[in-house]
This record gives C-alpha cells, sequence and structure tokens, in this order.
C-alpha cells in the first residue's frame, strides 16, 4: 500500500488529468468486472479498500446473505485512465474480507499461485492472443455479418474485409498502443467478420488485467460505430470460434532471462528441459483445466474437429502436444522459447484459468515430468482406435464432462482451495442443467412436426 504522502500527490495527478471517478473492478468468477465509482476527492479512502459489497449479489464468491461484506481494494500500479472518458481512471482489484485477500477472489488466487512461482526463483509471461467477433444484433437478438461483402468460405487474412473495417481496427489499435501495450500484429481471421489483435506479453497479472479491459474497451469501441463485439466462443455454428491463445514461458525472477529457450533441444522444438515440463505438468491435468479454459456451454461447440464447417476448426479437441501443428491443444510455436495452450477461449476467466495453468506446469517442474514425444501428425484425421495406441486422449466434448473432469482431479482443490472449487463447480453445473432445460430453435423445427 502507497503512503499517504504519495496517495495524494496520485489523487492530484488525477485531478490534473481531468479524473473525477474511480473505479476498483474486480471479477467475478466468470470475469466479468465488477465495483462501485468513487468521486476523486474520497480518492485516499477508496485506495484502503473503503468501498464494501454483498457478496451474495455476485457470482461465485461464496458468500450467504448474512455473511459481512467484502471489499474492494485497487491496485494503484496498473491505472487506467479510460481513453474515451477521461473523467473515470479504472484500476483492477481485490477483493479483501476482515482486512485480508479474500481466497475465493481469482486475482488474489493468481497473486498467490506466482508467489509461488517467485520462491521456486521464476516469473511467469503471458500473451494473450485477443480473437473478437463484430456483428449486428437485430431486434430479435439474431447476430449477423454486418459486411455483406464479408462472405468468402475461408476469409482469414483477406485484405479487403479487413479495410472495410479500417475506422473501427484503427480506434482499437491506436487506443491500445495509447495506454503503452504494443500492438504487433492484427488481422481479419477465418470467420466472417472475426478480427484477432496481438500485443506484447508481459508478466501473467498485467496480461489478466490487460484482457479484462480489453473485451470492455472492444465492446465500447464496437458501440460507437454501431456495432456488436462478442467474445462468445462460438456465435456461428458453420464459423471459426473465438479462441483466447495462452503463451506462456517461465523466466528467471532476478535476470527476466527466458527459461524455455533451447539452442540445443534433441527435439528440435526449442524448448528446455524445464520447458517441457512445465508442458507436461498441463498435459497430466489437461481434461481437468479445459473447464476453466473453455468455460462456457458454448465453448465446446468451438472444440470441434469440423462439426457444420466445410474445413478443419483448428480449435483443439486432444490432449497433446506438439510443434507448429495446431491439432494439439498444446503447441510449440517455431523459433520455441514458450508453449501455447490453445483451448483457451474468449470467455475464460484469465486470473481463474492463468492461476490453475500455472500451477500445472510448476506442478509437472517440481516433479521433473516428460510429455513424450511431440506429435507432428494431423490428429484430426485419426480414429479413436489410432489415438488410443499413440496414447493421445480427447478433451471433454462438453461443458458437462468437463466439469466432471475438474470436480474428479484433486489437484484442483489443492490450487483453488474448496469453496473456490466448490462454487465454480455449483455454477457451471447449473449453467450446464440449465442448458439442458432450455428449448432451443433446432428442437422446434426438428421435432415440433415430426410426429
Amino acid at each position: 500500500m502507497k503512503s499517504s504522502a504519495e496517495l495524494k500527490r496520485l489523487r492530484q495527478k488525477l485531478v490534473k488529468q481531468g479524473v473525477k471517478y474511480c473505479i476498483g473492478a474486480y471479477v467475478d468468477i466468470h470475469g466479468v468486472p465488477k465495483g462501485k465509482f468513487v468521486p476523486i476527492g474520497h480518492f485516499e479512502h477508496f485506495a484502503h479498500g473503503s468501498e464494501l459489497y454483498t457478496g451474495y449479489a455476485l457470482d461465485g464468491l461464496g458468500q450467504a446473505p448474512n455473511d459481512d461484506e467484502i471489499s474492494s481494494v485497487p491496485d494503484m500500479n496498473h491505472i487506467i485512465q479510460l481513453p474515451w472518458q477521461k473523467e473515470v481512471a479504472w484500476m483492477p482489484a481485490d477483493n479483501h474480507f476482515h482486512g485480508k485477500p479474500y481466497p475465493l477472489n481469482s486475482r488474489v488466487l493468481l497473486k498467490n499461485i506466482l508467489g509461488e512461482a517467485s520462491k521456486m526463483g521464476f516469473s511467469f509471461n503471458l500473451g494473450i492472443e485477443c480473437e473478437i467477433y463484430v456483428l449486428k444484433q437485430d431486434e430479435r437478438g439474431r447476430l449477423a455479418v454486418p459486411n455483406p461483402d464479408d462472405n468468402l468460405d475461408k476469409s482469414c487474412y483477406d485484405v479487403k474485409r479487413f479495410m472495410d473495417v479500417f475506422p473501427w481496427l484503427d480506434e482499437m489499435v491506436t487506443t491500445i498502443n495509447g495506454l503503452g501495450w504494443d500492438v504487433y500484429s492484427l488481422d481479419h481471421e477465418d470467420g466472417n467478420s472475426q478480427f484477432e489483435f496481438d500485443f506484447k506479453y508481459s508478466d501473467a497479472l498485467t496480461m489478466a488485467d490487460r484482457y479484462i479491459f480489453f473485451r470492455y474497451m472492444a465492446k465500447t469501441i464496437a458501440a460507437k460505430h454501431g456495432l456488436l463485439a462478442t467474445f462468445m466462443p462460438k456465435p456461428f455454428a458453420d464459423k471459426t470460434g473465438n479462441g483466447a491463445h495462452f503463451n506462456m514461458s517461465l523466466a528467471d525472477r532476478r535476470s527476466g532471462k527466458n527459461l524455455f529457450e533451447s539452442k540445443k533441444d534433441p527435439r528440435g522444438l526449442g524448448i528446455s528441459p524445464l520447458g517441457y515440463s512445465f508442458i507436461a505438468g498441463i498435459l497430466r491435468h489437461g481434461r481437468a483445466l479445459c473447464a476453466v479454459l473453455a468455460p462456457t456451454v458454448n465453448s465446446y461447440k468451438r472444440l470441434i474437429r469440423r462439426g457444420a464447417m466445410s474445413y478443419y476448426s483448428w480449435a483443439p479437441v486432444f490432449n497433446s502436444f506438439g510443434t507448429n501443428n495446431r491439432t494439439n491443444s498444446i503447441r510449440v510455436p517455431m523459433g520455441g522459447g514458450r508453449c501455447e495452450s490453445r483451448n483457451a477461449d474468449s470467455s475464460c476467466n484469465p486470473y481463474l484459468a492463468a492461476a490453475l495453468v500455472l500451477a500445472a506446469g510448476l506442478e509437472g517442474v517440481r516433479e521433473k515430468l516428460d510429455p513424450g514425444e511431440p506429435h507432428h501428425e494431423n490428429l484430426y484425421e485419426l480414429s479413436p482406435a489410432e489415438l488410443a495406441k499413440i496414447g493421445v486422449q480427447e478433451l471433454p466434448r462438453t461443458l458437462g464432462e468437463a466439469v466432471d473432469a475438474f470436480a474428479a482431479d484433486p489437484f484442483v482443490e489443492k490450487v483453488l482451495g474448496a469453496e473456490l472449487r466448490n462454487e465454480f463447480i455449483k455454477y457451471k453445473r447449473a449453467e450446464w442443467e440449465e442448458y439442458h432445460q432450455s428449448v432451443s430453435q433446432w428442437e422446434i423445427d426438428r421435432y415440433a412436426r415430426l410426429f
């Protein structure tokens, strides 16, 4: 916590910049930001966690109506003055309870696991690839591609369709770079009116903070252009889904040296033994991790080989690792030095997902696990018998199956604690049951006149 003098100077600086309100944005179990707006005149009280919340009013914070309130303590090292609303300063926040960090808050969890990595001499670097659909929504709630010309079967990297929405894309990149995030690439993705933004990796906490803000920012800027930005993992059955691939590496905590890099890798991937052990830890718990990397009913309509599409989905359906081969859930990009979890999607809570993936990787490092040989083949084309022969297991096919794997793995409770584990299971099983209790248009079309 900053001193009283430091907080006073910071408040004066924010006032000079035009800030009138502050928000300490913490997230619920789904990764949705919540918080109260506080006038800048009460900044010092706000900084000390003056704002209290009824946890029972929020998803996944484990409170009952009779429980004491939780507070929100903003992180003063990650202040963002809203570029489009200069009167507001956004700060990621942690929940506290009775003066201590609240263990059911997923940002608190990630900080705890990062602390374990630090004790082992590591820092954890994370980059998240931000995929997004920019659509229209009609009066009946149906989603549609706004540009009738964006109708190619394979629209990936298409220049013309990219330039058709240049004003929105340019405002996004200008805003992101104004925040100092350093966009190095953007493109039209496989789906019609789907785009990807890639900015420089950072420490995992900063990247998770940025991803939460990115989703809010993208929706806000899209709305200015009369568009709907959606992070729904699979908005169209016949188009690719929205991933949020996690690109990960461990670095030496003091020197910052990338500890996954190796020029002497006998497998030729450019990965060190420590990096392979990290990958092996993720694979050991791959089916359980899927529940937090792909945490919605809709996520599993993305994790398919082909489905209603005319070409392979690019989405991973196997608990496996390999080279630049995108049919694996863990990919080592060309050049090595990092690994990529490809089953993470755009609906994930990045704090919760990063915490569990890091904990799994650290377990692999501690136990010096070996992931075996990398897979180079097109796993989509192999039969169940062929997959079994090479020891490749499928990832869960539904949210229900993923939550069952999550609940069955003792590692999850060890990392999350019983309360947060049980909260996640409760909400996700309820989501799965509610989905099955709804009647879809597909069912009406198929059965209403059939019998």
